[in-house]
């Protein structure tokens, strides 16, 4: 049964979208296959992102580029942007082997390279407070998840679940309660949050905002506790951020 009278709701906001060229100025290792790098330069002036679950489209072009076709043509992954600043910004990368494009970058690039970023196009956002607060991820909803647990109230009702390979994956995040890890060793990328979910009977709170994302096959579960909770979708995010087996998969805005 959905409940009625919810306290929020989310909210899509438009943005200007706008391609922008900065460098590699840092980089920390946050855990062995996670790293935080800082982009910086003064095209980042006037960047913004109105929703913790935001897009960005980062661009990993060889050489010198003139012009935002140029960039647009160059090897480019989406990611969420974790904080900024007037000529700077910083973006989470979970790292595992050699494939793909961007999380090498990130792991090995030589300070100074070039990388553009573009958008966010869009955003959804909070608006009002949510009672309670569901969120559930893996590795690459790492950022989200630290945005989002920043707008947790002290005493609310929340619950905050992710899952790694192993233990040396866990990363310290801010948050108003205690992480829940979840270690899938060698079982496939997924399996540990679904199992988690499936055990889940009551929610954490009334009125609650639920957040998931991790590969793919965790919508169709994610979405079974939506359901299971009476939560109405219109106050969830659920949501595959990448599929096993496609480096060019984009996950819904």
């Amino acid at each position: 049964m959905i409940r009625p009278e919810s306290g929020f709701s989310i909210e899509r906001r438009g943005l200007e979208l706008r391609f922008r060229m900065a460098t590699l100025a840092s980089r920390e290792w946050l855990a062995p296959d996670y790293v935080r790098v800082r982009l910086s330069g003064s095209g980042l002036a006037g960047f913004d992102s109105l929703g913790c679950d935001d897009h960005m489209r980062l661009f990993f072009p060889t050489g010198p580029v003139d012009s935002p076709e140029e960039l647009r043509a160059a090897p480019n992954r989406e990611y969420t942007p974790l904080a900024w600043g007037e000529d700077w910004l910083d973006v989470e990368f979970a790292v595992h082997g050699d494939e793909g494009v961007a999380a090498p970058w990130a792991a090995n690039a030589p300070l100074g390279s070039p990388v553009g970023v573009g958008g966010p196009r869009g955003s959804a956002v909070i608006t009002g407070a949510p009672d309670s607060w569901f969120l559930a991820g893996d590795e690459t909803a790492i950022p989200a998840i630290r945005r989002f647990a920043a707008l947790i109230p002290e005493g609310a009702p929340a619950r905050i679940a992710i899952e790694t390979s192993e233990a040396a994956g866990e990363v310290a995040i801010d948050a108003p309660v205690g992480i829940e890890w979840l270690h899938r060793g060698d079982a496939p990328a997924g399996s540990a949050l679904i199992g988690f979910l499936g055990g889940l009977a009551d929610p954490v709170g009334d009125d609650p905002f639920v957040f998931i994302a991790a590969e793919q096959s965790i919508v169709k579960p994610g979405r079974a506790l939506l359901e299971r909770w009476g939560v109405d979708t219109a106050h969830a995010v659920v949501k595959g951020y990448w599929k096993r087996g496609e480096a060019e998969y984009h996950a819904p805005h």
